[in-house]
């Protein structure tokens, strides 16, 4: 069982920027993949951005130059930094996990972007 909590969502005007964190238990963090997804009202869930074991990265085209994804295995944290926002960035944010074939998520956090 892996158990992810998110934090750093919140409100912020086009333009802005956020950093999304997201701590994971486990002590195989190191060879977790692990991914940002978001959902807005009314719309299916998308993949934001993935990071596999070795680093290698993945983005959605709708945020590639803006949003990066990192990790800190030290840490068990998995981070997304938000740049450029847009009103069309809003979402609740997810957190995945994926351990030998299975998936584990997070409970999600609101990111608003409004002026």
């Amino acid at each position: 069982q892996v158990q992810l909590v998110e934090s750093g969502g919140g409100l912020v005007q086009p333009g802005g920027s956020l950093r999304l964190s997201c701590a994971a238990s486990g002590s195989f963090f190191s060879i977790y993949t692990m991914g940002w997804y978001r959902q807005a009202p009314g719309k299916q869930r998308e993949l934001v951005a993935i990071i596999i074991s070795g680093g290698s990265t993945n983005y959605a085209d709708s945020v590639k130059g803006r949003f990066t994804i990192s990790r800190d295995n030290a840490k068990n944290t998995v981070y997304l930094q938000m740049n450029s926002l847009k009103p069309e960035d809003t979402a609740v944010y997810y957190c995945k996990a994926r351990v030998t074939g299975l998936d584990y998520w997070g409970q999600g956090t609101q990111v608003t972007v409004s002026s």
